[in-house]
């Protein structure tokens, strides 16, 4: 991480990710992308709500791009 001070999401963030490089370490995926699960993996969805928290600091909305 930068110099910036580490909010309540980005350490969210960070915990999800290991969850997820765990499991996929124990599948000996390289990704999410070849598992069976991939759809309705919870870990995966944790992690992404994850990612859009992070991004936009718990202010809400949609995706907009």
């Amino acid at each position: 991480m930068s110099n910036q001070q580490t909010d309540e999401w980005d350490l969210k963030l960070e915990q999800q990710l290991q969850v997820l490089n765990q499991c996929q370490e124990s599948k000996n995926l390289p990704s999410c992308t070849n598992c069976a699960e991939f759809f309705d993996c919870e870990i995966r969805k944790t992690y992404v709500v994850a990612v859009y928290e992070s991004m936009n600091k718990g202010s809400g909305g949609g995706f907009e791009f």
